[in-house]
């Protein structure tokens, strides 16, 4: 198992591609599975999706792979588990999210896209749980990520990196979930840097730039992903209206159990967007 006090993507002078593809060895190593197809990060109020997407063939805890970290928060399973789908393809689910705002700095929070496509991923499906700011949604609803703004100030990408970010939310992709749901809305994400929620003030400021979902996750891995030659699909679940649009005090107790209800519809939803790639 690695340590978490010696995880090597702490060292200025490693890789983390050389990393990824450690991991990512580690992980054909420990599933039997030479490549997998699709990678799906499962953020509060997803994870029951892995169940209802494939058959599970192994889980085993992210810890065990190089660079990885134990989740800091509730709703995240901190597992890895190799799906095979009806079609035969293999999907990698990584329960193990590292968010910005844990302090381990943006390399840890990239290394699961990273690893990802040094497994031989083509697809990345991000999700999470966040604040709307558009008063017509409602906690509970699943929504597109149709593009980001990057509120962190920080970049996975090192050095003189320059990646193009015009469809980084592949058009594509959101046109086939909306093929299977087209009820489906979409929006803006904004990732600040959290933990702390935003302010009714931060809030109207996203709304101003052309946000319409706030969070604290999602934007730096997309990037990530899109870095390594993958094609991203973004999900948000709304688990509340966002500060200064909601009335009542922001909590995390309220994410969770939003989570918890909406849980057997966005599960099935994905599944079935899944089956379609």
């Amino acid at each position: 198992m690695i340590n978490e006090h010696s995880n090597p993507l702490d060292d200025p002078a490693a890789n983390p591609f050389d990393v990824a593809r450690q991991a990512a060895e580690q992980i054909a190593e420990r599933t039997g599975v030479e490549q997998h197809d699709i990678a799906l990060t499962l953020g509060s109020g997803w994870a029951k999706a892995a169940d209802l997407i494939g058959e599970t063939t192994v889980t085993f805890p992210a810890t065990d792979i190089a660079g990885f970290s134990k989740p800091a928060l509730e709703g995240h399973v901190g597992s890895l588990r190799s799906l095979l789908l009806p079609g035969g393809k293999r999907a990698l689910i990584i329960g193990a999210r590292t968010h910005y705002y844990e302090g381990h700095g943006v390399r840890r929070v990239a290394h699961s896209a990273r690893t990802a496509a040094a497994t031989g991923a083509k697809v990345m499906i991000l999700t999470n749980g966040a604040g709307g700011i558009r008063e017509s949604w409602k906690p509970g609803q699943p929504v597109l990520i149709s593009d980001h703004i990057n509120l962190t100030a920080d970049s996975p990408l090192e050095g003189a990196t320059f990646v193009d970010l015009t469809d980084l939310y592949s058009s594509r992709l959101r046109a086939l979930a909306k093929s299977v749901d087209p009820g489906l809305d979409e929006g803006v994400y904004v990732q600040f840097r959290g933990p702390h929620y935003e302010t009714p003030a931060e809030v109207q400021m996203a709304k101003a730039i052309g946000g319409h979902i706030v969070g604290m996750s999602t934007a730096l891995e997309a990037i990530a992903a899109r870095e390594a030659g993958m094609e991203v699909l973004g999900m948000s679940l709304i688990t509340n209206l966002a500060a200064g649009i909601q009335t009542t005090p922001l909590s995390h107790a309220e994410v969770i159990e939003a989570g918890r209800t909406a849980e057997p519809v966005i599960s099935a939803l994905l599944a079935k967007i899944v089956a379609e790639l």
